[in-house]
């Protein structure tokens, strides 16, 4: 009798959502990136890669890497944070504030913002004034492992991993080793907006 009972409640309850991308194919996705923005900038040495936290701060380490390797140029890594800029919080709400790190001079520089999921673009703005508050850098380019679109401001990407259109009723989460214990994108039947802070 008890085992009937229970086994309804883990029907209800999938263990983490549909996987899109397992870690060999978001290697091969973050491989594609660094190319592409080694292809498209011509002086590496001005370039930094500058990761939005949580998730596109190792996001940002790793694409370091993978430029290095290839061509021979450490980049500079930075890492920004935007819980005092989001338009988007309620106004009751304290933001959580982590670090943000530009240990570079950023005027002359194209910045790299690094984040996970492109969603409202709303993650993204809050990015650039946090940034603008650090410097002028020359230009501004923008690198999402996946685009779910629903944009609610004009903001578009120059690099994209996946394109992987969603519904609002579902959410895109991206698991990676440094934060999470595996590399994976997840689709996950759960409505952004309950989410609060995973509106990007």
């Amino acid at each position: 009798m008890s085992t009937q009972h229970h086994a309804p409640a883990a029907a209800a309850r999938p263990p983490a959502g549909k996987t899109l991308l397992d870690g060999d194919a978001l290697a091969r996705t973050l491989s594609r990136i660094a190319h592409e923005i080694i292809e498209r900038n011509d002086r590496l040495e001005r370039l930094a890669l500058v990761g939005i936290r949580t998730r596109g701060v190792p996001l940002a380490e790793r694409l370091a890497e993978l430029i290095e390797e290839r061509s021979g140029v450490e980049v500079a890594l930075g890492a920004v944070d935007i819980g005092h800029h989001r338009d988007d919080r309620p106004a009751a709400a304290q933001p959580v504030v982590e670090a943000t790190e530009l240990d570079f001079e950023l005027a002359g520089t194209t910045c790299v913002l690094v984040d996970d999921v492109l969603y409202t673009g709303r993650t993204i703005r809050a990015a650039i004034e946090a940034l603008f508050e650090h410097g002028r850098p020359a230009r501004v380019q923008l690198a999402v492992v996946v685009d779910r679109g629903h944009r609610e401001l004009p903001i578009r990407p120059d690099y994209v991993g996946k394109n992987l259109p969603t519904s609002r009723a579902e959410r895109i989460q991206v698991q990676l080793e440094e934060t999470d214990g595996r590399d994976a994108v997840l689709l996950v039947d759960a409505p952004e907006e309950a989410e609060g802070r995973e509106a990007r």
